[in-house]
Protein backbone atom coordinates (compact mmCIF):
# COMPACT_ATOMS: atom_id res chain seq x y z
CA UNK A 1 0.00 0.00 0.00
CA UNK A 2 2.76 2.43 0.94
CA UNK A 3 4.62 1.65 -2.29
CA UNK A 4 1.51 2.13 -4.43
CA UNK A 5 0.52 5.39 -2.76
CA UNK A 6 4.06 6.73 -3.01
CA UNK A 7 4.13 6.08 -6.76
CA UNK A 8 0.72 7.68 -7.12
CA UNK A 9 1.74 10.71 -5.06
CA UNK A 10 4.78 11.33 -7.24
CA UNK A 11 2.86 11.07 -10.50
CA UNK A 12 -0.02 13.15 -9.20
CA UNK A 13 2.47 15.95 -8.74
CA UNK A 14 4.13 15.48 -12.14
CA UNK A 15 1.00 14.73 -14.23
CA UNK A 16 3.18 13.38 -17.00
CA UNK A 17 1.58 9.95 -17.37
CA UNK A 18 -2.12 9.87 -16.52
CA UNK A 19 -2.43 6.17 -17.37
CA UNK A 20 0.22 5.37 -14.76
CA UNK A 21 -1.59 7.59 -12.25
CA UNK A 22 -4.86 5.76 -12.89
CA UNK A 23 -3.21 2.34 -12.56
CA UNK A 24 -1.54 3.35 -9.30
CA UNK A 25 -4.84 4.69 -7.96
CA UNK A 26 -6.59 1.46 -8.88
CA UNK A 27 -3.84 -0.50 -7.13
CA UNK A 28 -4.30 1.57 -3.99
CA UNK A 29 -8.01 0.73 -4.02
CA UNK A 30 -7.26 -2.97 -4.47
CA UNK A 31 -4.85 -3.01 -1.53
CA UNK A 32 -7.26 -1.06 0.65
CA UNK A 33 -10.18 -3.39 -0.19
CA UNK A 34 -8.00 -6.43 0.53
CA UNK A 35 -7.47 -5.35 4.14
CA UNK A 36 -9.68 -6.97 6.76
CA UNK A 37 -12.21 -4.68 8.43
CA UNK A 38 -10.40 -4.62 11.79
CA UNK A 39 -7.15 -3.73 10.02
CA UNK A 40 -8.84 -0.84 8.24
CA UNK A 41 -10.19 0.42 11.56
CA UNK A 42 -6.70 0.32 13.01
CA UNK A 43 -5.31 2.29 10.07
CA UNK A 44 -7.63 5.26 9.88
CA UNK A 45 -4.82 7.32 8.37
CA UNK A 46 -4.81 5.06 5.31
CA UNK A 47 -8.50 5.77 4.76
CA UNK A 48 -7.83 9.52 4.76
CA UNK A 49 -4.76 9.09 2.58
CA UNK A 50 -6.52 6.94 0.00
CA UNK A 51 -9.58 9.19 -0.21
CA UNK A 52 -7.45 12.33 -0.49
CA UNK A 53 -5.54 10.79 -3.39
CA UNK A 54 -8.86 10.13 -5.15
CA UNK A 55 -9.98 13.69 -4.48
CA UNK A 56 -6.75 15.32 -5.71
CA UNK A 57 -6.84 13.21 -8.85
CA UNK A 58 -10.47 14.00 -9.64
CA UNK A 59 -9.99 17.69 -8.93
CA UNK A 60 -7.11 17.67 -11.39
CA UNK A 61 -9.09 16.02 -14.18
CA UNK A 62 -12.15 18.14 -13.29
CA UNK A 63 -14.30 15.08 -12.60
CA UNK A 64 -16.61 16.90 -10.20
CA UNK A 65 -19.52 14.50 -10.65
CA UNK A 66 -17.56 11.55 -9.28
CA UNK A 67 -15.74 13.47 -6.57
CA UNK A 68 -18.76 14.01 -4.33
CA UNK A 69 -18.75 10.51 -2.87
CA UNK A 70 -15.10 10.79 -1.86
CA UNK A 71 -15.54 14.23 -0.27
CA UNK A 72 -18.60 13.02 1.67
CA UNK A 73 -16.84 9.86 2.84
CA UNK A 74 -13.79 11.79 3.98
CA UNK A 75 -15.88 14.42 5.76
CA UNK A 76 -17.95 11.77 7.54
CA UNK A 77 -14.80 9.96 8.67
CA UNK A 78 -13.36 13.20 10.02
CA UNK A 79 -16.52 14.08 11.96
CA UNK A 80 -16.73 10.58 13.46
CA UNK A 81 -13.09 10.71 14.47
CA UNK A 82 -13.55 14.17 16.01
CA UNK A 83 -16.46 12.89 18.09
CA UNK A 84 -14.42 9.91 19.24
CA UNK A 85 -11.44 12.15 20.00
CA UNK A 86 -13.61 14.43 22.13
CA UNK A 87 -15.05 11.44 24.00
CA UNK A 88 -11.55 10.05 24.64
CA UNK A 89 -10.46 13.48 25.90
CA UNK A 90 -13.43 13.66 28.29
CA UNK A 91 -12.81 10.16 29.66
CA UNK A 92 -9.07 10.78 30.02
CA UNK A 93 -9.72 14.00 31.91
CA UNK A 94 -12.18 12.28 34.26
CA UNK A 95 -9.71 9.47 34.95
CA UNK A 96 -6.91 11.94 35.53
CA UNK A 97 -9.10 13.89 37.97
CA UNK A 98 -9.95 10.69 39.85
CA UNK A 99 -6.29 9.73 40.06
CA UNK A 100 -5.48 13.12 41.55
CA UNK A 101 -8.28 12.75 44.11
CA UNK A 102 -7.16 9.24 45.06
CA UNK A 103 -3.63 10.47 45.65
CA UNK A 104 -4.77 12.84 48.39
CA UNK A 105 -3.73 11.58 51.87
CA UNK A 106 -7.01 12.56 53.51
CA UNK A 107 -9.07 10.13 51.39
CA UNK A 108 -10.98 7.51 53.42
CA UNK A 109 -10.79 3.84 52.47
CA UNK A 110 -14.54 3.67 51.82
CA UNK A 111 -14.43 6.66 49.51
CA UNK A 112 -11.35 5.28 47.80
CA UNK A 113 -13.15 2.03 46.98
CA UNK A 114 -15.99 3.90 45.30
CA UNK A 115 -13.61 6.07 43.32
CA UNK A 116 -11.49 3.10 42.29
CA UNK A 117 -14.61 1.33 41.06
CA UNK A 118 -15.69 4.42 39.15
CA UNK A 119 -12.21 4.73 37.63
CA UNK A 120 -12.37 1.12 36.46
CA UNK A 121 -15.70 1.82 34.78
CA UNK A 122 -14.28 4.87 33.02
CA UNK A 123 -11.23 2.90 31.89
CA UNK A 124 -13.51 0.23 30.49
CA UNK A 125 -15.46 2.89 28.58
CA UNK A 126 -12.17 4.21 27.26
CA UNK A 127 -11.23 0.75 26.02
CA UNK A 128 -14.60 0.43 24.27
CA UNK A 129 -14.27 3.83 22.61
CA UNK A 130 -10.78 2.97 21.36
CA UNK A 131 -11.64 -0.59 20.29
CA UNK A 132 -10.87 0.08 16.61
CA UNK A 133 -7.38 1.05 17.79
CA UNK A 134 -6.55 -1.50 20.50
CA UNK A 135 -4.10 -0.53 23.21
CA UNK A 136 -1.05 -2.84 23.13
CA UNK A 137 -0.67 -5.43 25.87
CA UNK A 138 1.69 -4.68 28.71
CA UNK A 139 0.52 -1.10 29.30
CA UNK A 140 -0.51 -0.15 32.83
CA UNK A 141 -3.84 1.61 33.37
CA UNK A 142 -2.29 5.06 33.48
CA UNK A 143 -0.08 4.30 30.48
CA UNK A 144 -3.05 3.00 28.48
CA UNK A 145 -4.95 6.21 29.17
CA UNK A 146 -2.04 8.32 27.94
CA UNK A 147 -1.56 6.05 24.92
CA UNK A 148 -5.24 6.32 23.92
CA UNK A 149 -5.27 10.06 24.53
CA UNK A 150 -2.12 10.65 22.47
CA UNK A 151 -3.31 8.34 19.70
CA UNK A 152 -6.70 10.01 19.40
CA UNK A 153 -5.57 13.61 19.74
CA UNK A 154 -2.30 13.77 17.86
CA UNK A 155 -2.31 11.59 14.80
CA UNK A 156 -3.95 9.29 12.29
CA UNK A 157 -2.25 5.94 11.94
CA UNK A 158 -0.92 4.56 8.69
CA UNK A 159 -0.16 1.26 10.40
CA UNK A 160 -1.06 -0.43 13.71
CA UNK A 161 1.23 -0.95 16.71
CA UNK A 162 4.15 -1.71 16.85
CA UNK A 163 4.84 0.03 13.50
CA UNK A 164 2.76 2.94 14.79
CA UNK A 165 3.06 4.75 11.48
CA UNK A 166 2.17 8.41 11.03
CA UNK A 167 1.48 10.53 7.93
CA UNK A 168 0.55 14.05 8.98
CA UNK A 169 -0.58 15.44 12.33
CA UNK A 170 -4.30 15.04 12.72
CA UNK A 171 -5.07 18.77 12.79
CA UNK A 172 -3.30 19.22 9.46
CA UNK A 173 -5.42 16.42 7.99
CA UNK A 174 -8.58 17.91 9.44
CA UNK A 175 -7.72 21.27 7.88
CA UNK A 176 -7.07 19.55 4.56
CA UNK A 177 -10.49 17.88 4.70
CA UNK A 178 -12.12 21.26 5.34
CA UNK A 179 -10.19 22.61 2.35
CA UNK A 180 -11.46 19.87 0.03
CA UNK A 181 -15.04 20.62 1.11
CA UNK A 182 -14.46 24.30 0.28
CA UNK A 183 -12.89 23.60 -3.11
CA UNK A 184 -15.70 21.21 -4.02
CA UNK A 185 -18.52 23.44 -2.78
CA UNK A 186 -17.37 26.89 -3.90
CA UNK A 187 -18.00 26.51 -7.67
CA UNK A 188 -21.48 25.22 -6.83
CA UNK A 189 -22.29 28.31 -4.77
CA UNK A 190 -22.34 26.60 -1.35
CA UNK A 191 -20.95 29.76 0.22
CA UNK A 192 -22.43 29.38 3.70
CA UNK A 193 -20.78 25.99 4.19
CA UNK A 194 -17.58 27.26 2.56
CA UNK A 195 -17.41 30.20 4.97
CA UNK A 196 -17.84 27.89 7.95
CA UNK A 197 -15.12 25.52 6.74
CA UNK A 198 -12.73 28.34 5.87
CA UNK A 199 -13.11 29.80 9.35
CA UNK A 200 -12.71 26.36 10.95
CA UNK A 201 -9.61 25.53 8.91
CA UNK A 202 -7.93 28.87 9.56
CA UNK A 203 -8.56 28.58 13.31
CA UNK A 204 -6.98 25.12 13.42
CA UNK A 205 -3.96 26.33 11.45
CA UNK A 206 -3.47 29.41 13.63
CA UNK A 207 -3.37 27.21 16.74
CA UNK A 208 -0.76 24.94 15.16
CA UNK A 209 1.34 27.87 13.94
CA UNK A 210 1.26 29.29 17.45
CA UNK A 211 2.61 26.00 18.79
CA UNK A 212 5.51 26.38 16.36
CA UNK A 213 6.19 29.87 17.71
CA UNK A 214 4.75 31.67 14.68
CA UNK A 215 2.91 34.64 16.11
CA UNK A 216 2.61 38.27 15.05
CA UNK A 217 5.95 39.63 13.91
CA UNK A 218 7.73 36.28 13.47
CA UNK A 219 9.44 36.00 10.09
CA UNK A 220 11.19 33.32 8.12
CA UNK A 221 14.57 34.36 9.53
CA UNK A 222 13.33 33.65 13.06
CA UNK A 223 12.34 30.02 12.45
CA UNK A 224 14.30 27.12 13.85
CA UNK A 225 15.41 24.57 11.27
CA UNK A 226 13.34 21.89 12.98
CA UNK A 227 10.16 23.95 12.56
CA UNK A 228 10.56 24.88 8.90
CA UNK A 229 8.90 21.86 7.33
CA UNK A 230 5.80 21.75 9.56
CA UNK A 231 5.52 25.53 9.38
CA UNK A 232 5.52 25.22 5.61
CA UNK A 233 2.72 22.65 5.68
CA UNK A 234 0.45 24.86 7.76
CA UNK A 235 1.36 28.08 5.95
CA UNK A 236 0.59 26.53 2.56
CA UNK A 237 -2.77 25.31 3.86
CA UNK A 238 -3.47 28.76 5.29
CA UNK A 239 -2.79 30.37 1.92
CA UNK A 240 -5.14 27.91 0.21
CA UNK A 241 -7.93 28.85 2.62
CA UNK A 242 -7.32 32.57 2.11
CA UNK A 243 -7.21 32.08 -1.66
CA UNK A 244 -10.62 30.46 -1.60
CA UNK A 245 -11.95 33.16 0.71
CA UNK A 246 -10.87 35.81 -1.79
CA UNK A 247 -12.60 33.88 -4.58
CA UNK A 248 -15.86 33.54 -2.60
CA UNK A 249 -15.84 37.21 -1.58
CA UNK A 250 -15.22 38.40 -5.15
CA UNK A 251 -18.00 36.20 -6.50
CA UNK A 252 -20.39 37.71 -3.94
CA UNK A 253 -19.08 41.25 -4.67
CA UNK A 254 -17.84 41.55 -1.08
CA UNK A 255 -14.86 43.57 -2.27
CA UNK A 256 -13.67 44.93 1.09
CA UNK A 257 -13.62 41.45 2.63
CA UNK A 258 -11.73 40.16 -0.42
CA UNK A 259 -9.21 42.97 0.04
CA UNK A 260 -8.57 41.99 3.65
CA UNK A 261 -8.00 38.31 2.83
CA UNK A 262 -5.74 39.20 -0.10
CA UNK A 263 -3.70 41.61 2.02
CA UNK A 264 -3.28 38.81 4.58
CA UNK A 265 -1.90 36.57 1.84
CA UNK A 266 0.46 39.29 0.72
CA UNK A 267 1.72 39.92 4.25
CA UNK A 268 2.27 36.22 4.94
CA UNK A 269 4.25 35.96 1.71
CA UNK A 270 6.41 38.95 2.64
CA UNK A 271 7.17 37.34 6.03
CA UNK A 272 7.87 33.86 4.62
CA UNK A 273 8.95 34.45 0.99
CA UNK A 274 10.74 31.15 0.39
CA UNK A 275 8.38 28.80 2.17
CA UNK A 276 5.52 30.47 0.28
CA UNK A 277 7.40 31.01 -2.97
CA UNK A 278 4.83 28.99 -4.92
CA UNK A 279 2.11 31.41 -3.75
CA UNK A 280 3.59 34.50 -5.40
CA UNK A 281 1.96 33.71 -8.74
CA UNK A 282 -1.37 32.98 -7.03
CA UNK A 283 -1.28 36.32 -5.21
CA UNK A 284 -0.62 38.18 -8.46
CA UNK A 285 -3.47 36.30 -10.13
CA UNK A 286 -5.80 37.22 -7.25
CA UNK A 287 -4.71 40.85 -7.51
CA UNK A 288 -5.79 40.61 -11.15
CA UNK A 289 -9.11 39.07 -10.14
CA UNK A 290 -9.72 41.84 -7.63
CA UNK A 291 -8.77 44.59 -10.08
CA UNK A 292 -11.00 43.08 -12.77
CA UNK A 293 -13.94 42.73 -10.38
CA UNK A 294 -13.81 46.43 -9.44
CA UNK A 295 -13.52 47.54 -13.07
CA UNK A 296 -9.78 48.29 -13.20
CA UNK A 297 -9.21 46.26 -16.36
CA UNK A 298 -5.80 47.64 -17.37
CA UNK A 299 -4.38 46.89 -13.90
CA UNK A 300 -6.03 43.47 -13.96
CA UNK A 301 -4.39 42.55 -17.27
CA UNK A 302 -1.01 43.65 -15.89
CA UNK A 303 -1.27 41.39 -12.83
CA UNK A 304 -2.47 38.41 -14.86
CA UNK A 305 0.51 38.75 -17.20
CA UNK A 306 2.88 39.04 -14.23
CA UNK A 307 1.30 35.99 -12.60
CA UNK A 308 1.97 33.95 -15.74
CA UNK A 309 5.65 34.94 -15.58
CA UNK A 310 5.97 33.80 -11.96
CA UNK A 311 5.01 30.16 -12.46
CA UNK A 312 6.40 27.21 -14.36
CA UNK A 313 2.99 25.50 -14.48
CA UNK A 314 1.70 25.44 -18.06
CA UNK A 315 -1.83 25.15 -16.73
CA UNK A 316 -1.60 28.22 -14.49
CA UNK A 317 0.13 30.17 -17.26
CA UNK A 318 -2.73 29.33 -19.62
CA UNK A 319 -5.37 30.40 -17.12
CA UNK A 320 -3.57 33.69 -16.44
CA UNK A 321 -3.36 34.39 -20.17
CA UNK A 322 -7.08 33.75 -20.57
CA UNK A 323 -7.92 35.99 -17.62
CA UNK A 324 -5.64 38.70 -18.99
CA UNK A 325 -7.26 38.43 -22.41
CA UNK A 326 -10.75 38.87 -20.93
CA UNK A 327 -9.55 41.98 -19.06
CA UNK A 328 -8.12 43.43 -22.28
CA UNK A 329 -11.41 42.70 -24.07
CA UNK A 330 -13.27 44.65 -21.40
CA UNK A 331 -11.09 47.72 -22.03
CA UNK A 332 -12.82 47.83 -25.37
CA UNK A 333 -10.43 49.53 -27.81
CA UNK A 334 -8.73 48.04 -30.86
CA UNK A 335 -5.26 47.93 -29.32
CA UNK A 336 -6.54 46.04 -26.28
CA UNK A 337 -8.35 43.55 -28.50
CA UNK A 338 -5.07 42.93 -30.30
CA UNK A 339 -3.32 42.35 -26.97
CA UNK A 340 -6.10 39.97 -25.98
CA UNK A 341 -5.54 37.96 -29.14
CA UNK A 342 -1.81 37.81 -28.44
CA UNK A 343 -2.55 36.26 -25.04
CA UNK A 344 -5.37 33.88 -25.86
CA UNK A 345 -4.34 32.76 -29.35
CA UNK A 346 -1.43 30.50 -28.27
CA UNK A 347 -3.55 28.92 -25.52
CA UNK A 348 -6.45 28.29 -27.90
CA UNK A 349 -4.18 26.40 -30.29
CA UNK A 350 -3.07 23.94 -27.59
CA UNK A 351 -6.20 23.82 -25.41
CA UNK A 352 -6.83 20.13 -26.10
CA UNK A 353 -3.41 19.23 -24.68
CA UNK A 354 -4.41 20.15 -21.12
CA UNK A 355 -5.65 17.59 -18.61
CA UNK A 356 -9.24 18.11 -17.55
CA UNK A 357 -11.67 20.78 -18.69
CA UNK A 358 -10.59 23.87 -16.77
CA UNK A 359 -8.31 25.40 -19.38
CA UNK A 360 -10.47 24.47 -22.36
CA UNK A 361 -13.72 25.85 -21.00
CA UNK A 362 -12.06 29.11 -19.97
CA UNK A 363 -10.25 29.66 -23.28
CA UNK A 364 -13.48 29.00 -25.19
CA UNK A 365 -15.11 31.73 -23.10
CA UNK A 366 -12.43 34.28 -23.95
CA UNK A 367 -12.14 33.17 -27.57
CA UNK A 368 -15.90 33.43 -28.00
CA UNK A 369 -15.79 37.01 -26.69
CA UNK A 370 -13.13 37.92 -29.25
CA UNK A 371 -15.16 36.43 -32.09
CA UNK A 372 -18.20 38.30 -30.88
CA UNK A 373 -16.28 41.59 -30.86
CA UNK A 374 -15.25 40.96 -34.47
CA UNK A 375 -18.89 40.42 -35.41
CA UNK A 376 -18.25 36.75 -36.20
CA UNK A 377 -21.42 35.87 -34.35
CA UNK A 378 -22.11 32.37 -35.67
CA UNK A 379 -18.58 31.17 -34.94
CA UNK A 380 -18.74 32.80 -31.50
CA UNK A 381 -22.01 31.00 -30.81
CA UNK A 382 -20.51 27.63 -31.71
CA UNK A 383 -17.45 28.13 -29.49
CA UNK A 384 -19.45 29.47 -26.58
CA UNK A 385 -22.06 26.70 -26.78
CA UNK A 386 -19.26 24.13 -26.68
CA UNK A 387 -17.68 25.86 -23.70
CA UNK A 388 -21.02 26.02 -21.88
CA UNK A 389 -21.61 22.30 -22.38
CA UNK A 390 -18.18 21.44 -20.97
CA UNK A 391 -18.58 23.83 -18.05
CA UNK A 392 -21.99 22.46 -17.14
CA UNK A 393 -21.07 18.78 -17.45
CA UNK A 394 -17.52 18.85 -16.04
CA UNK A 395 -17.02 21.83 -13.74
CA UNK A 396 -20.47 22.73 -12.48
CA UNK A 397 -19.22 26.29 -11.87
CA UNK A 398 -22.41 28.33 -11.44
CA UNK A 399 -20.75 31.69 -11.99
CA UNK A 400 -19.11 30.64 -15.23
CA UNK A 401 -22.30 28.95 -16.47
CA UNK A 402 -24.32 32.11 -15.81
CA UNK A 403 -21.74 34.20 -17.69
CA UNK A 404 -21.74 31.79 -20.63
CA UNK A 405 -25.54 31.99 -20.72
CA UNK A 406 -25.46 35.79 -20.63
CA UNK A 407 -23.17 35.98 -23.65
CA UNK A 408 -25.16 33.35 -25.52
CA UNK A 409 -28.37 35.23 -24.73
CA UNK A 410 -26.80 38.41 -26.09
CA UNK A 411 -25.74 36.54 -29.22
CA UNK A 412 -29.23 35.10 -29.68
CA UNK A 413 -30.62 38.62 -29.43
CA UNK A 414 -28.09 39.92 -31.97
CA UNK A 415 -29.19 37.11 -34.30
CA UNK A 416 -32.84 38.08 -33.69
CA UNK A 417 -33.70 34.78 -31.98
CA UNK A 418 -35.70 36.53 -29.28
CA UNK A 419 -37.43 33.42 -27.91
CA UNK A 420 -34.17 31.64 -27.24
CA UNK A 421 -32.60 34.86 -25.91
CA UNK A 422 -35.42 35.24 -23.38
CA UNK A 423 -35.11 31.66 -22.10
CA UNK A 424 -31.32 31.79 -21.86
CA UNK A 425 -31.19 35.16 -20.11
CA UNK A 426 -33.80 34.20 -17.52
CA UNK A 427 -31.74 31.09 -16.67
CA UNK A 428 -28.61 33.23 -16.44
CA UNK A 429 -30.31 35.67 -14.06
CA UNK A 430 -31.57 32.84 -11.85
CA UNK A 431 -28.06 31.41 -11.48
CA UNK A 432 -26.51 34.83 -10.89
CA UNK A 433 -29.03 35.49 -8.10
CA UNK A 434 -28.36 32.07 -6.60
CA UNK A 435 -24.66 32.91 -6.57
CA UNK A 436 -25.18 36.43 -5.12
CA UNK A 437 -23.21 37.62 -8.16
CA UNK A 438 -24.26 41.27 -8.47
CA UNK A 439 -22.06 42.22 -11.48
CA UNK A 440 -23.36 39.32 -13.56
CA UNK A 441 -26.93 40.13 -12.54
CA UNK A 442 -26.46 43.68 -13.85
CA UNK A 443 -24.91 42.29 -17.02
CA UNK A 444 -27.91 40.00 -17.62
CA UNK A 445 -30.39 42.77 -16.83
CA UNK A 446 -28.74 45.10 -19.35
CA UNK A 447 -29.20 42.52 -22.10
CA UNK A 448 -32.79 41.86 -20.99
CA UNK A 449 -33.50 45.58 -21.36
CA UNK A 450 -32.33 45.38 -24.99
CA UNK A 451 -34.54 42.32 -25.50
CA UNK A 452 -37.65 44.03 -24.13
CA UNK A 453 -36.94 47.09 -26.29
CA UNK A 454 -36.79 44.93 -29.42
CA UNK A 455 -39.99 43.11 -28.45
CA UNK A 456 -41.73 46.38 -27.62
CA UNK A 457 -42.63 45.12 -24.15
CA UNK A 458 -42.65 48.50 -22.46
CA UNK A 459 -43.93 47.32 -19.10
CA UNK A 460 -41.33 44.55 -18.77
CA UNK A 461 -38.65 46.98 -19.88
CA UNK A 462 -39.57 49.50 -17.20
CA UNK A 463 -39.73 46.86 -14.44
CA UNK A 464 -36.43 45.39 -15.57
CA UNK A 465 -34.78 48.83 -15.72
CA UNK A 466 -35.97 49.67 -12.21
CA UNK A 467 -34.54 46.42 -10.85
CA UNK A 468 -31.33 47.04 -12.76
CA UNK A 469 -30.99 50.53 -11.23
CA UNK A 470 -31.29 49.04 -7.75
CA UNK A 471 -28.58 46.53 -8.52
CA UNK A 472 -26.34 49.21 -10.03
CA UNK A 473 -26.80 51.37 -6.92
CA UNK A 474 -25.90 48.36 -4.78
CA UNK A 475 -22.80 47.68 -6.84
CA UNK A 476 -21.76 51.35 -6.81
CA UNK A 477 -22.02 51.35 -3.01
CA UNK A 478 -19.82 48.29 -2.80
CA UNK A 479 -17.33 49.77 -5.27
CA UNK A 480 -17.23 53.08 -3.39
CA UNK A 481 -16.37 51.24 -0.18
CA UNK A 482 -13.67 49.29 -2.01
CA UNK A 483 -12.12 52.38 -3.61
CA UNK A 484 -12.12 54.18 -0.24
CA UNK A 485 -10.21 51.38 1.47
CA UNK A 486 -6.55 51.92 2.28
CA UNK A 487 -5.77 48.62 0.58
CA UNK A 488 -7.30 49.38 -2.83
CA UNK A 489 -4.37 51.17 -4.46
CA UNK A 490 -1.91 48.80 -2.80
CA UNK A 491 -3.58 45.85 -4.52
CA UNK A 492 -4.24 47.25 -7.99
CA UNK A 493 -1.07 49.29 -8.60
CA UNK A 494 1.15 47.95 -11.35
CA UNK A 495 3.96 46.91 -9.05
CA UNK A 496 5.19 43.50 -8.00
CA UNK A 497 5.49 42.57 -4.35
CA UNK A 498 8.86 43.61 -2.96
CA UNK A 499 10.52 41.06 -0.69
CA UNK A 500 13.68 41.79 1.27
CA UNK A 501 16.29 39.14 0.58
CA UNK A 502 18.66 38.31 3.44
CA UNK A 503 21.96 36.63 2.54
CA UNK A 504 22.23 34.68 5.80
CA UNK A 505 18.94 32.93 5.06
CA UNK A 506 20.12 31.17 1.92
CA UNK A 507 20.78 27.77 3.49
CA UNK A 508 17.64 27.85 5.57
CA UNK A 509 15.59 28.91 2.58
CA UNK A 510 17.04 26.13 0.46
CA UNK A 511 15.77 23.65 3.03
CA UNK A 512 12.35 25.29 3.15
CA UNK A 513 12.13 25.55 -0.62
CA UNK A 514 12.92 21.88 -1.16
CA UNK A 515 10.23 20.89 1.32
CA UNK A 516 7.61 23.07 -0.32
CA UNK A 517 8.20 22.14 -3.96
CA UNK A 518 5.25 19.75 -3.93
CA UNK A 519 2.18 21.72 -4.89
CA UNK A 520 -1.31 20.31 -4.48
CA UNK A 521 -2.17 21.94 -7.82
CA UNK A 522 -5.86 21.93 -6.98
CA UNK A 523 -7.67 23.36 -10.02
CA UNK A 524 -10.55 25.77 -10.26
CA UNK A 525 -9.49 27.67 -7.17
CA UNK A 526 -10.35 30.91 -8.90
CA UNK A 527 -13.48 31.40 -10.97
CA UNK A 528 -13.52 33.49 -14.12
CA UNK A 529 -14.78 36.93 -13.11
CA UNK A 530 -17.51 38.78 -14.95
CA UNK A 531 -16.19 40.44 -18.04
CA UNK A 532 -17.86 43.81 -17.55
CA UNK A 533 -19.84 44.45 -14.36
CA UNK A 534 -21.82 47.50 -15.52
CA UNK A 535 -21.12 47.68 -19.24
CA UNK A 536 -23.75 46.16 -21.50
CA UNK A 537 -22.80 43.48 -23.99
CA UNK A 538 -23.34 45.97 -26.82
CA UNK A 539 -20.11 47.68 -25.80
CA UNK A 540 -18.23 44.46 -26.49
CA UNK A 541 -19.79 44.23 -29.94
CA UNK A 542 -19.44 47.91 -30.86
CA UNK A 543 -15.80 48.17 -29.83
CA UNK A 544 -14.98 45.19 -32.02
CA UNK A 545 -15.82 47.15 -35.16
CA UNK A 546 -12.68 49.24 -34.65
CA UNK A 547 -10.38 46.19 -34.51
CA UNK A 548 -7.92 45.60 -37.34
CA UNK A 549 -6.88 42.01 -36.70
CA UNK A 550 -8.88 38.91 -37.42
CA UNK A 551 -8.62 35.60 -35.61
Amino acid sequence: MFFATSILHVHLMQWDDMELVERALTKCDEVWESLELDKRQQCLGLLFYNELLHIFYRFRICDYKNISQHVDKLDAAMKADMQQTERVRELANEISSLNQTLSEPAMKNRDCSKLIEKRAQLQQQLRIVTTPRPIPQGYTDSESVEYAKRLSVDKLELAPYPIDGEWLPKNAVYALVDLTVVIFGRPKGHFKECAKRIQSGIQVIQVELSKLGINDGVREVDLQHSAIWMAGVYLMLLMQFLENKVAVDLTRAEFVEAQEALVQMKNWFIRFPTILQACESVIEMLRGQYAHSVGCFSEAAFHFVEAAKLTESKSVQAMCQVYGAVSYICIGDAESSSQALDLIGPVYRVMDSFIGAREKTSVLFGYGLLLMKQQNLQEARIRLATGLQITHSKLGNIQLVSQYLTILGSLALALHDTKQASEILKSALTLAKQNCDVPTQIWVLSVLSELYQELGERRNEMENSEYQRKKIDDLHRRLTDAYASIHHNELINKEKIEVQQLHELENKRAIASSSMKVNLDIPESIGLAASAPITSSSRLVDSGRRGKRKI
